[in-house]
């Protein structure tokens, strides 16, 4: 039988299936240590660039899949519309929150190719350094820690299959 509510009702987002992923990594980028033993700033840039951190991470595994290439673009969406969201939240006008949106897409754009390094690389300890305080370089406890749980993040993420990781709601290596 045919029912005329269906006829107005729009189809389900898509994206929501990565809602759950996406929270993880907000959760997981909102994690203490990283600020605590880190030195990340805990600061809205602070933040910014650790949710790209562990987006990327995330993103780099599901990219070894080609087949959960919408998955990653679904993924990338929620980061575009929760930033989107936060901004608004804060008290950005229509006019401005179009230009930030585009230079956090660009900043994500180039993390994702920064991060892409080997861990413990040169590369990389310059990418950390470069992002996450803003080219100053911290004290070596703090680079030392941020360059282990990278690279625990990195190996806890190969642990699972990417069609499991797009449907997860907490990361591997993630406390629970």
């Amino acid at each position: 039988m045919f029912s005329i509510r269906k006829l107005f009702k729009p189809d389900p987002d898509p994206r929501e299936a990565r809602r759950p992923l996406w929270n993880a990594v907000v959760t997981a980028a909102r994690q203490p240590h990283w600020y605590q033993e880190g030195g990340v700033p805990d600061t809205l840039d602070g933040r910014f660039d650790m949710v790209s951190l562990i987006l990327a991470l995330v993103l780099h595994r599901i990219d070894e899949d080609p087949a959960a290439v919408r998955a990653g673009v679904e993924l990338t969406e929620l980061f575009v519309s929760d930033m989107d969201g936060q901004m608004r939240q804060i008290g950005f006008g229509d006019m401005v929150v179009g230009k930030q949106i585009g230079r956090m897409v660009g900043a994500l754009g180039g993390r994702l190719g920064a991060y892409k390094a080997a861990d413990g690389s040169d590369a990389l300890r310059a990418a950390l350094i470069r992002n996450l305080w803003r080219g100053q370089a911290p004290g070596k406890e703090h680079l030392a820690h941020i360059l282990s749980a990278v690279a625990a993040q990195r190996a806890a993420l190969a642990t699972i299959a990417v069609d499991q990781l797009i449907i997860a709601d907490r990361l591997p290596g993630a406390p629970a």
